[in-house]
C-alpha cells in the first residue's frame, strides 16, 4: 500500500478540473443554500452533540482513567468526572449546518478574489466518495497555511461529502467570535501539549476513538503537528496516528482508511509572515482583530491552488504482518495501554511514508525552479540566461518524477515573465538582469541591519518555494554531495558518504526510517537513467556530460551544510558551558547572521544530539 515505484517517473497521477470556474457563473448565495445531502458511513444517521459527550463520559475506558486519577489525587470520582466533563465542554466541536452555509457563501466570495483558479483531482473525490461508505476515513493533509483546513471543508461541502471534524490549536478558540463559528463548523480544540496530563489524554483520545467507531464523521488532522514556515514537510508526529489507529489494533473496527492530501499554493499567504518569525519575530497571536486587519490580502493575486486527494490506504493493509493484534487481547479494551516498541515503530514508520506520499502528489509551479536558481546566483541573472537555465531545469525534475504544472503550449519565456510578475514583491527586474530584492519596502533609510533583515526576509520567502521541489532533487542530491565528499569512486566509500548524509539530515527531510538501500539505489537509477553516472559493480563513474548536473545537486544542499557548519562553529568556538536551550537560537544567529532560520537551526542541533556530538543535560 505505502511502497513506492522505483521509477518515480512512471507514477501516474489525476487530471484537475477548476472548482472556482463553476462558482464564478452562478450566485454565491444560491449555492451556500443548497440541498446538502452527503454520503455517509455506511448509512448511519449521525448522533447528535449532547448524545456524543454522553458516549464519551460514559465509555469503559474513561471511567477506568477517572477511577485511576481519583485514587493518585485523592479526589472523589465525582470530582474528577465533573473535570472530565469541563475538559469534554472546552474540547468539543458543535457543528452547525446553518454556521457551515454561512462559512460557504463567505469563503466562495474570498476564494474567488484570492486565487486564479482551485484545481482538485476529481477521480481522488470519486475514491473518498466510496471510502467514506466502506470504513471510517480519516483525512491527512498537508499544512502551509491557515487555508488548508478552510478549503478541506470547502471542498467536502461542494462534492456532498460528509464535513470532517478537525483537530485545532487552542489558539483559535481565543479568537472571539471567530473561534466559536469554527468551533461550530466542526472544529475541536485541543492543547499543544498535554504533558503527564492522564485525565485530558484520556477524554481526548476516546472522544476521538468515539467519532471513529461510530462512523460520526471524517476526522481530520495535519500528520506535522503545525504549519510548516518552511513550506517543506516536517517530521510528522504520531500521538493523533496511533488513537486513529487504535480501534482497528483492539478489534472494534474491521479497517480505518487513511486519505493523504496535498495542498499546493502557487503563491503562500504568509510567506513574509513565516520569514520573519524563522528569523525571531514572534508569531502574532491569532485574533478577531488579527484577521480583520489581514483582509488587505483579498486585493492581492494569488495564482493558483491545488488539492490532490490521494488513494485511500488501508490501516488493515497496512498493519499486515507487521502488528501483532493478539497483544491486546491479553487485557480488556478499556484498559489504557502504551503502544508497545514494535507498534511505535510501526506508527513511526507508517506516519513518514503517508507524508511522502504528500510530497509526491505536491503539485509545483514554474516559480520553484526560478526561485531555485535565484538562490544560487544571489547577484542575478539575465532573463535569457534564467529562461534556458529554467527550460534545463523543468527536464530534470520531471525526469525525477516531479508533478509539475506548466502551461502546455506556452513559450518558456512567457511562463517565466508571468512568475516573475505574480512574485515581483521578492525580486527585480531591469534592463534584462532579474535579481531577489526588497521591492516592497518604505522608501526610507534604513540601518545596515535593518538592511541585513530585510534582505533575510526576501531570502528566506524565496527559500520557502525552492523548498517545495527539494523532496524531488533530494536522494540524487544526497548522492552527487557524497560523490564529491568520498574522494573515492567506490561504491562502498560512496554509500558510507551518502548514509551519513541522510542520518544527519534525517530531521530537516522526510527520509523513511531504514530506507536508505532503497534511497541511494533510487538515486543511482535517477542519475544513471539520465546520463550523469555509470554504475558499475564496485564503482559509480560520472560520465563526460554529467559535471554540470552534479554541480547543481550539490548546490541545492550547499545551503543547509553552510547552516549545519554554522551551528557547529559556534559550538566549538564560542558556546560556555551553561548555554541554555532557549538561549541558543538568538546565540547562533548573533554569532554569524546569515539567512539562517530559527528551523535550520533547531533540526542542526537534534541531529548533532542524536549523533552524540552535543549532549544535553538538565540544569
Amino acid at each position: 500500500i505505502l511502497s513506492y515505484p522505483r521509477h518515480p517517473v512512471l507514477k501516474k497521477r489525476d487530471d484537475f478540473e477548476d472548482v472556482l470556474e463553476e462558482r464564478r457563473r452562478s450566485s454565491d448565495l444560491r449555492y451556500a443554500l443548497r440541498c446538502y445531502t452527503p454520503t455517509l458511513y455506511k448509512g448511519l444517521v449521525p448522533c447528535k452533540v449532547s448524545m456524543l459527550k454522553s458516549i464519551v463520559l460514559q465509555s469503559d475506558h474513561l471511567q477506568c482513567v477517572i477511577k485511576q486519577v481519583s485514587s493518585e489525587s485523592g479526589d472523589s470520582t465525582e470530582c474528577v468526572a465533573e473535570e472530565a466533563s469541563l475538559i469534554l465542554d472546552e474540547m468539543a466541536h458543535r457543528m452547525q449546518l446553518s454556521t457551515v452555509r454561512f462559512f460557504v457563501f463567505t469563503l466562495s466570495k474570498a476564494f474567488k478574489r484570492l486565487f486564479r483558479s482551485v484545481c482538485v483531482n476529481e477521480e481522488g473525490i470519486q475514491r473518498l466518495q466510496q471510502a467514506v461508505q466502506e470504513h471510517p476515513v480519516v483525512l491527512l493533509p498537508s499544512h502551509r497555511s491557515y487555508m488548508d483546513f478552510l478549503m478541506m471543508s470547502y471542498l467536502l461541502y461542494m462534492f456532498d461529502l460528509p464535513l470532517p471534524v478537525i483537530a485545532a490549536g487552542m489558539d483559535f478558540m481565543s479568537m472571539k467570535f471567530i473561534g466559536e463559528m469554527l468551533r461550530m463548523s466542526g472544529a475541536f480544540f485541543i492543547r499543544r501539549s498535554f504533558g503527564g496530563d492522564k485525565l485530558y489524554w484520556a477524554v481526548f483520545s476516546e472522544y476521538v476513538k468515539t467519532m471513529l467507531r461510530k462512523g460520526y464523521a471524517p476526522i481530520e488532522f495535519f500528520l506535522e503537528g503545525t504549519r510548516s514556515r518552511t513550506c517543506k514537510s516536517l517530521t510528522p508526529k504520531t500521538g493523533l496516528l496511533n488513537i486513529v489507529m487504535e480501534p482497528f489494533f483492539k478489534g472494534e473496527l474491521f479497517d480505518v482508511s487513511l486519505v493523504p492530501v496535498s495542498i499546493s499554493y502557487e503563491r503562500v499567504l504568509e510567506e513574509s509572515l513565516y520569514a520573519r518569525e524563522l528569523l525571531g519575530v514572534p508569531k502574532p497571536k491569532e485574533s478577531t482583530s488579527g484577521l480583520l486587519k489581514a483582509r488587505r490580502v483579498l486585493s492581492e493575486d494569488y495564482g493558483s491552488m491545488h488539492v490532490y486527494f490521494g488513494h485511500p490506504v488501508s490501516v488493515r493493509s497496512l498493519a499486515e504482518g507487521k502488528i501483532k493484534r493478539s497483544q491486546y487481547n491479553l487485557l480488556p479494551r478499556y484498559i489504557p495501554q502504551k503502544p508497545s516498541v514494535d507498534t511505535h515503530e510501526f506508527l513511526n514508520d507508517a506516519a513518514f511514508r503517508l507524508v511522502r506520499i504528500q510530497e509526491e502528489n505536491m503539485v509545483l509551479k514554474p516559480w520553484v525552479l526560478i526561485a531555485t536558481l535565484l538562490l544560487q546566483n544571489p547577484d542575478g541573472m539575465d532573463l535569457s540566461s534564467l529562461t534556458e537555465q529554467t527550460d534545463w531545469l523543468r527536464h530534470l525534475a520531471l525526469a525525477f518524477g516531479a508533478f509539475l504544472d506548466w502551461p502546455d503550449h506556452e513559450a518558456c519565456s512567457e511562463v517565466i515573465s508571468c512568475s516573475l510578475a505574480l512574485h515581483r514583491r521578492l525580486l527585480s527586474v531591469s534592463a534584462g538582469h532579474v535579481q531577489l530584492s526588497v521591492t516592497d519596502a518604505p522608501q526610507v533609510e534604513t540601518t545596515p541591519e535593518e538592511a541585513v533583515f530585510q534582505r533575510a526576509v526576501v531570502v528566506l520567502s524565496c527559500a520557502s518555494y525552492r523548498n517545495q521541489i527539494l523532496h524531488v532533487f533530494l536522494r540524487p542530491a544526497l548522492l552527487a554531495v557524497a560523490m564529491q565528499s568520498a574522494n573515492s569512486s567506490r561504491k562502498d566509500d560512496i554509500y558510507n558518504c551518502f548514509n551519513f548524509l541522510r542520518n544527519m539530515f534525517s530531521n530537516e527531510f522526510i527520509l523513511c526510517p531504514g530506507d536508505s538501500v532503497q534511497d541511494f539505489e533510487e538515486a543511482c537509477y535517477l542519475l544513471m537513467k539520465r546520463g550523469v553516472l555509470q554504475v558499475l559493480e564496485h564503482e559509480i563513474v560520472m560520465s563526460a556530460s554529467g559535471q554540470s548536473t552534479l554541480a547543481f545537486l550539490c548546490s541545492v544542499l550547499e545551503p543547509f551544510l553552510q547552516g549545519y557548519q554554522v551551528v557547529c562553529r559556534y559550538l566549538c568556538e564560542e558556546t560556555n558551558e551553561n548555554l541554555t536551550e532557549k538561549e541558543f537560537i538568538p546565540a547562533v544567529r548573533s554569532f554569524c547572521f546569515v539567512s539562517l532560520s530559527s528551523d535550520l537551526q533547531k533540526n542542526a542541533l537534534a541531529a548533532l544530539l542524536r549523533l552524540k556530538a552535543v549532549r544535553k543535560v538538565k540544569v
